[in-house]
């Protein structure tokens, strides 16, 4: 168990490590396992062969705990260093009375229990009104509410992991929305305004460049016009000239 916890550590310091699973990692009791994994939230133990719970370490943030398919038929108490245990798993042991489950008493926290495949459950009269009154924090046993009602997965990851932590993240996300969010809609929105308004001034712009174009060539033709115009006169005159020319060469002869 102690290579096998060194494994999955993977160079991180204990105090750092919330999740730890050494399923199938073989040892009849714990070992390895220290009080230095204070913020240790879930534990999973499934299968590993465990006859007891002694040397069980401090683990005060503990709330989950996977004790299935092992061999503990007693010492539960070593658990009581875990007030915050919210889920513990003991299905497939050797639990066998009512006196075995005797210090889940105390846990306040405890909210989902589950005792599948124990004797308990075939050699205890009234099992479960007994389980649910010795641990009255107990919402549900082996999947099952107190009315027998099934337990949605949604709900059992709510009860190991509290509804504070959710309701939190879904403020900050709904605040996210509203003041630091932007959409793509909104995006794509204000680019396609962008757009217009780009393609109108182009339209703007090439609507004025294409009359002032048009105006220029009308001035600079109305200016041709009236240059002609005004040569007009003098080339009268010169021909003028010429004939009165003409008609007193022949006199003077």
């Amino acid at each position: 168990m102690e290579k096998r916890i060194d494994l999955e550590r993977r160079g991180k310091e204990p105090k750092d490590i919330k999740e730890l699973i050494l399923d199938n990692c073989r040892s009849t009791t714990i070992i390895g396992l220290t009080d230095a994994f204070s913020n240790l939230e879930s534990l999973s133990l499934i299968n590993v062969g465990l006859t007891s719970l002694k040397g069980f370490p401090k683990l005060p943030n503990l709330k989950k705990l996977e004790l299935s398919d092992n061999r503990i038929n007693n010492g539960l108490n070593a658990l009581s260093t875990s007030p915050k245990l919210t889920y513990l798993n003991l299905s497939g042991n050797k639990i066998r009375d009512l006196e075995a489950l005797q210090p889940l008493k105390d846990f306040r926290s405890l909210k989902n229990l589950d005792l599948f495949n124990n004797d308990v459950q075939n050699l205890l009269d009234n099992y479960r009104d007994k389980i649910f009154r010795l641990i009255p924090s107990l919402k549900y046993l082996d999947g099952f509410d107190a009315e027998d009602r099934e337990a949605e997965d949604s709900e059992a990851e709510e009860e190991v992991n509290g509804n504070e932590d959710e309701s939190e993240e879904e403020a900050s996300c709904s605040d996210e929305d509203d003041y630091g969010h932007v959409g793509l809609g909104t995006i794509y929105s204000e680019n396609l305004d962008d757009m217009s308004d780009e393609d109108d001034y182009e339209d703007e712009y090439e609507s004025v460049e294409e009359s002032d174009v048009e105006a220029v060539e009308e001035e600079s033709f109305e200016d041709e016009e009236e240059d002609e115009a005004a040569e007009l006169p003098s080339k009268a005159h010169v021909r003028g000239k010429k004939r009165k020319l003409e008609d007193v060469e022949p006199a003077d002869n």
